[in-house]
């Protein structure tokens, strides 16, 4: 296989942009990454393009892609379509590599983009919802019925289970809050460690114009935000959002005709939930596993990350799985300081799913972005200083109790 490395990246603001079509997103985000790595769209040989939810929410099917970058000049060559829940276009990242790294190509583009408001909005949140085994949806909602009618009234309508899931809010929600009651009750985690994760997100995300929303909150206000499934709080929960993200890659030694900054594609990993044995690792740890063996490095080598945050609590868990800490230590991680700008390993400074934003299908490749605007010196008041090592976490779906799909990504300077 072929060193890969990224040349350019761009991406729109994550927001709530009713008028903006998918085109018009990912053109702004194809431009970008065009832009900065200073190639012409005759030079991309082969473009591949995450999107998870356009059936439902916009009605195109079938030829996303095709259709997004037709209208950008784009034709002739593969284009192809991938569609894994919030890892969509961390796969199509990954499948445009495999294509440069494989010598199929020289130089790929890798797009994700989304749309997931709408004027209804229970479409949306059915739309999340759509990422488990629909088969299994009403035995998923019986169990959190049952878990809430062992309740008080007054505490059912913040547990699972209660009214809204799936109609006001996403079920993932609901399926978070069950984690990281366990988590507390396994570990001793507390909800304030869970609303400390909240408040750096929210600080990492004033910080970068790309943020959906920037605003900046106390420890109180965290905690003090409307109940959504205990121990959630609003503020702890990823927003949905519209948005677009897109990185060109090349060869190594073709990166240089381009820049004095490639960044390295140390490993790429795509991998998938499984029915687990007692005490075996989950998901996104097998994968990360995987891809620190590959790129030659360990946790302890990483600068900087980015990761699945779709909750705050997720944030704790997932600082576990990728070996940051050990297990039951991810409450202490965040109480410590080890992952805010300034720690050791800061995680999320585009402030993540939960300031950034979740447009689902943009999300793989946001975080993308963000590690390579890092690993280049180019993120300013959010830098991390001597950046030289990344990773990036992105899950995806739900099946059984594993994350459906998981992407870990490692680059260097």
């Amino acid at each position: 296989m072929r060193q890969v490395a990224i040349i350019g990246a761009g991406m729109t603001r994550f927001g709530k942009f009713i008028d903006r079509s998918l085109k018009d997103l990912g053109r702004e985000a194809v431009e970008g990454a065009l832009g900065q790595a200073g190639v012409e769209k005759s030079a991309i040989e082969a473009a591949v393009v995450g999107n998870a939810s356009a059936g439902l929410i916009t009605g195109q099917e079938c030829v996303r892609g095709q259709v997004i970058l037709r209208e950008m000049g784009f034709g002739d060559i593969p284009i192809i379509n991938t569609e894994n829940a919030c890892a969509s276009s961390s796969t199509a990242f990954h499948l445009a590599w495999l294509y440069v790294a494989s010598g199929m190509c020289d130089t790929a583009l890798a797009l994700g983009v989304e749309k997931l408001y709408h004027e209804e909005k229970r479409r949306s949140y059915a739309a999340i919802g759509a990422a488990v085994d629909v088969e299994l949806v009403q035995q998923i909602l019986a169990q959190m019925q049952a878990q809430a009618a062992a309740k008080t009234k007054e505490q059912a309508a913040n547990t699972p289970g209660g009214s809204g899931a799936g109609q006001s809010r996403s079920m993932f929600m609901d399926i978070y809050a069950a984690l990281a009651r366990s988590h507390m009750q396994k570990y001793g985690t507390t909800k304030e460690q869970y609303a400390k994760v909240a408040v750096k997100n929210h600080y990492h995300g004033s910080l970068n114009p790309h943020a959906q929303y920037r605003e900046r909150y106390t420890l109180q206000e965290i905690l003090d935000s409307p109940p959504v499934a205990e121990p959630l709080t609003r503020l702890m929960c990823s927003p949905i959002g519209d948005g677009a993200a897109a990185l060109v890659v090349t060869t190594a030694e073709k990166a240089r005709q381009y820049t004095t900054k490639p960044i390295l594609v140390r490993a790429s990993l795509v991998g998938s939930g499984k029915d687990l044995a007692p005490d075996e690792p989950t998901a996104p740890t097998r994968v990360a596993r995987r891809a620190y063996d590959i790129a030659g490095v360990g946790p302890e080598d990483v600068n900087v990350v980015e990761l699945h945050d779709a909750t705050a609590p997720a944030e704790v868990v997932i600082y576990e799985e990728l070996g940051l800490c050990k297990l039951g230590e991810g409450g202490r991680l965040i109480e410590d300081g080890v992952t805010e700008l300034g720690g050791k390993v800061p995680v999320n400074t585009s402030g993540g799913l939960l300031s950034k934003g979740h447009p689902i299908g943009a999300t793989g490749a946001a975080q993308l972005c963000e590690v390579f605007w890092q690993l280049r010196g180019e993120c300013g008041d959010r830098q991390v200083q001597g950046a030289r090592v990344a990773l990036t976490e992105n899950g995806g779906g739900m099946v059984r109790g594993e994350p459906a799909a998981v992407s870990v990504h490692i680059l260097s300077a």
